[in-house]
């Protein structure tokens, strides 16, 4: 009889997630509080997750409750090798540690998310084990994180572990705030530099956001976990493998409008072409060709 029931609500899942054209190629969203499941694609497929890898990294350095104001020098091997993404933290930089959190989690600095390891009782070693034991104790069965920024395809899970991992996250007041900040000035070195939130709707008229992370690497796609507050419902978004920042907002925009009842989703525009200066000309040869 549960096995009837389990498969008419999945059923009636699938159905509704069918209606909302996604994006994103992993898709759930969950109701927090009941764990009802609202919306769902691909909820177990097991794919890069990037960035959102982040959050992981975040939980293990807090429960290790180390010193928060103690400076941390970013060196040399905290340098991305493997994608060589940009960072605007300079080697031989001193930053709290606090600073340096909000950096990985706000701006998903990837200096800033190695530095983190390497500076962890027993360094990277000591901070993998913690990971792993982190991993088990949510009960991620799918999961597998191998280093802390994301950058390694290695690290991979499925949308329903992850939010497993955003619930989890938002228990942390810390991380809550520092990835819902929009922005945020940070001392290196002695001067004061911007940052700013990698999710543009951090911030945005119109959202309430609990807690928020993106992630991009060629092998992940675009990807963001994201807790709402809409319509008086609260939800866990998880969306992996998007092809595109645009595709990935519209997936978020189309899963509020979901919630909230709207009717119809909103729909990508699509991009009109001019044409070249080259085309333009040959078409003018044409019709004065015609009109000969």
């Amino acid at each position: 009889m549960i096995r009837k029931i389990l498969a008419s609500v999945l059923m009636s899942v699938s159905a509704a997630a069918f209606a909302v054209p996604f994006g994103s190629q992993s898709v759930l969203v969950i109701e927090d509080g009941t764990g009802k499941v609202l919306l769902e694609k691909n909820a177990d497929r097991v794919v890069s997750i990037a960035s959102l890898t982040k959050l992981m990294t975040a939980m293990v350095v807090l429960d290790a409750n180390q010193d928060m104001d103690e400076m941390i020098a970013i060196q040399q091997r905290d340098v991305d090798t493997l994608k060589h993404s940009t960072s605007r933290v300079p080697v031989g930089s001193k930053i709290s540690r606090r600073d340096v959190l909000q950096l990985a989690l706000m701006s998903s600095d990837n200096r800033a998310a190695a530095s983190l390891a390497r500076t962890f009782e027993g360094g990277p070693a000591g901070f993998k084990a913690a990971v792993r034991a982190k991993i088990r104790s949510l009960g991620m069965s799918q999961t597998v994180i191998e280093e802390p920024t994301g950058l390694s395809p290695a690290n991979k899970s499925t949308a329903g572990d992850l939010v497993k991992m955003a619930a989890a996250s938002a228990a942390y007041p810390t991380i809550v705030e520092m990835t819902t900040d929009a922005k945020d000035m940070i001392n290196i070195n002695g001067r004061s530099v911007g940052f700013r939130n990698t999710n543009r709707l951090v911030g945005a008229k119109g959202w309430d956001i609990g807690l928020s992370k993106t992630g991009y690497t060629e092998e992940a796609g675009r990807c963001l976990i994201m807790r709402i507050t809409t319509a008086g419902k609260r939800a866990t978004l998880v969306m992996l493998n998007a092809k595109s920042s645009s595709s990935r907002v519209l997936d978020a925009l189309n899963i509020r409008r979901f919630i909230n009842g709207g009717e119809s989703p909103v729909m990508a525009k699509a991009s009109v072409r001019k044409p070249s200066m080259r085309k333009r000309a040959k078409t003018a040869a044409q019709k004065k060709r015609r009109r000969r």
